[in-house]
């Protein structure tokens, strides 16, 4: 352990706050404030604070398990993993390389991914990996790719938000999932900009808006073709900037001005008046920004969605511009940096596209394999994991709970169960760990080194601040043994940097560049921005400054011009009707993440936030009979779960609300629709058709 206080980053969200851990005298550490750190300037939420807690080997594995007559038992290292050997082998004897999957996470360090999707494409050979990054961000970045040719999750730094006219959060909520980023709004309206906040619920983040639209979920398409319809018609638009630095505008133009205001109003509940009021915030000041969640991405049209809100911004001259434009607040810890270098099913390291002959040249290289080696594109997440136990008979799973965090959750804990073979490396038991025919006990943020990529495209270094427990290997050391173990004897160092120093060769001169970006940078300076290329000039000393803000001069197209997207609305995938009349939207609360492996194993977090719930306006708890803390039963076409009702006028009376983090009968994603955005591939979790029935004797 570290003498002194180590610079690091926690483990959680995208933000990746600063912090510093200091030695306890018990050999462990303790979160102290790191004011240097320009995002959260030393603040921290509850779930930094006490991370901790999750260092302690009475919450997390120790030691690998293996299924033995049922019962999952110790073992040791070597047998754990020439189990994986053979499990992975017998699959690609007996059913071909496809039928081996992988599931990695966005919580990942990007040498963790690169690692991991060249493992899969190199050892493997197998096509057949994604992530659960695909349930966080991917229809803004297939609508980022499809306007701007570029998706970085915001194309500017957060400092940036307090300084323009306007922002308009669409489906965010972060009070509660990004606590210290809410500083950022904070300081937004003291500077005397405004803030519109669109959610079906009130939240925490709503309250502090200055206008709160409340449409109903699924709605938002509609929504912003409503405002841009507005904007046309009150002859807002920016028709210089459309002429001089867009195309496809006349299409996009056509299909909003099919969306009258009165017809936006029946299909989103959101009053004509309440639309006009938001184009006046909007266009009125000189700069605004359009910042979208999980809210409209995580639906079967979500791709369409971002890209309508993308169009505001391009009609009326925001992107490109300084203090202006759109981007995505990315969820998890390492989602952006974690789909760049190879552990998305399309995806090669840099961002480059799996289907371009140049890019498999380029990586093929870099790795010493023929480019003809590797696999084309696979499944998508929850396209991989429906075809468990037919099409793909082996998994080996790294960083996620999909148990709990995929859609249709049930079936999907069905889909695993039916496996020939799982292995999960982890670092606790979590609910999808329990099924796993070998588990891995792997180390955590604190206990080694690499970098992430945060939600402003800043590439960061956590360092190592405390020694891993006995029995416990990194995930490098895990691929780098399996590889041997499967006849690949180099290519998959222990070491992070020399790691990350082979990730800049292979993503040398892509989309997202790391080239110029080194530890010894990272250690010196606050993260550097991607894209930042190689050493360039005569000398070829010159060292690139990072690109903290991106399409300034141009868009990363063909012609430089960003692209409008002529989209119209159209339903849910699974709207409400005499059976199914109330829609469920799902979200997180302060205390928990993601699925709750982790911070469920921490108990100042559970004593905040014990356990699941159903959030209803009282009139539909009327209308059911419900009263506050009644068991309330939330039942779809896929499944039943229960829950104590908590009655609030916060959300709209067509809609209630579950959070996810909890497996069991409360479980949030077993009644979620696992319908597909036909672009990214994204499930609609956020909205499907209910009924509720009081739970007898609650």
């Amino acid at each position: 352990m570290q003498a002194t206080a180590t610079p690091t980053h926690c483990p959680y969200c995208a933000l990746q706050c600063g912090m510093n851990l200091a030695p306890t005298p018990d050999g462990g550490v303790e979160v102290t404030e790191r004011p240097d750190f320009p995002v959260n300037r030393g603040a921290l939420c509850g779930k930094g604070r006490t991370a901790p807690a999750l260092l302690s080997s009475r919450v997390r594995l120790t030691s690998p398990l293996i299924r033995r007559a049922g019962t999952l038992e110790p073992a040791s290292w070597d047998e754990a993993l020439d189990r994986i050997a053979e499990g992975l082998s017998r699959t690609r004897t007996e059913h071909g390389p496809d039928a081996c999957g992988v599931f990695g996470g966005g919580g990942l360090t990007n040498e963790k991914a690169y690692a991991l999707g060249k493992f899969a494409r190199v050892v493997l050979r197998t096509s057949q990996i994604d992530y659960n990054g695909r349930f966080c961000m991917s229809s803004a970045a297939a609508a980022g790719i499809k306007a701007f040719g570029l998706d970085r999750g915001l194309p500017f730094p957060l400092e940036d938000i307090p300084k323009t006219g306007c922002v308009i959060l669409v489906g965010s909520n972060l009070a509660e999932t990004m606590p210290p980023a809410l500083r950022y709004l904070t300081e937004l309206k003291e500077n005397g900009g405004t803030l519109i906040v669109i959610d079906p619920r009130r939240t925490r983040t709503a309250e502090q808006a200055d206008l709160h639209l409340a449409p109903r979920p699924g709605s938002d398409l509609a929504l912003a073709l409503g405002m841009l319809h507005l904007i046309v018609a009150e002859g807002r638009t920016d028709e210089a900037y459309i002429q001089e630095r867009t195309s496809g505008w006349e299409e996009a133009r056509a299909a909003a001005m099919a969306h009258w205001p009165e017809y936006v109003e029946r299909i989103t509940g959101v009053s004509v008046p309440e639309l006009r009021e938001a184009v006046r915030l909007f266009c009125e000041p000189e700069t605004a920004m359009v910042l979208t969640a999980r809210g409209p991405e995580q639906q079967s049209k979500g791709t369409d969605t971002v890209g309508a809100w993308i169009n505001l911004c391009l009609a009326t001259g925001r992107s490109g511009r300084p203090m202006s434009g759109y981007g995505c607040l990315t969820g998890q810890g390492n989602g952006q940096g974690g789909r760049e270098h190879g552990q998305k099913a399309d995806q090669l390291p840099g961002y480059r596209k799996l289907t371009d002959p140049a890019a498999r040249r380029h990586v093929a290289e870099v790795w010493g394999v023929d480019p003809d080696s590797l696999p084309g594109p696979g499944r998508s997440a929850y396209e991989l994991l429906d075809a468990m136990g037919t099409d793909i008979h082996s998994l080996l799973l790294m960083g996620s709970n999909p148990v709990v965090s995929a859609p249709r959750a049930a079936h999907i804990e069905q889909r695993l169960k039916s496996l020939d073979f799982l292995a999960v490396a982890d670092v606790v038991l979590s609910e999808t760990a329990a099924l796993a025919d070998v588990v891995l006990p792997v180390t955590q943020w604190a206990e080694e080194t690499g970098t992430t990529t945060s939600l402003e495209g800043r590439v960061l270094l956590r360092r190592q601040a405390i020694t891993p427990p006995d029995g416990v290997r990194s995930d490098l050391d895990v691929l780098h043994e399996l590889a041997d173990r499967l006849g690949v004897e180099k290519g998959f160092p222990r070491d992070p940097e020399e790691v990350f120093e082979e990730l800049r060769r292979a993503s040398a001169g892509g989309a997202a560049d790391y080239s110029g970006i080194t530890y010894r940078r990272l250690a010196e300076e606050s993260g550097v921005f991607w894209p930042c290329p190689s050493a360039t000039g005569e000398t070829g000393t010159e060292v690139h400054p990072g690109t903290p803000r991106l399409f300034l001069d141009r868009f990363a197209t063909e012609d430089g011009r960003a692209r409008f997207v002529a989209v119209v609305h159209r339903p849910l995938a699974e709207e409400p009707d005499d059976e199914y009349p109330v829609l469920l939207t799902t979200g997180r609360v302060v205390a928990q993440y993601q699925s709750g492996a982790q911070t469920r194993r921490v108990d100042e977090l559970n004593a905040a936030a014990p356990g699941p719930f159903v959030e209803m306006h009282p009139r539909l708890a009327a209308r059911l009979g419900a009263g506050e803390g009644d068991r309330v039963a939330v039942v779809s076409r896929r499944g039943r779960a229960v829950a104590p009702a908590r009655i609030t006028r916060a959300i709209r009376p067509d809609t209630v609300f579950m959070p996810f983090h909890w497996p069991g009968e409360g479980r949030a994603n077993t009644l979620t629709n696992p319908a597909l955005d036909p672009t990214s591939r994204m499930p609609e979790f956020k909205a499907c058709a209910v009924r509720l029935e009081v739970v007898p004797g609650s």
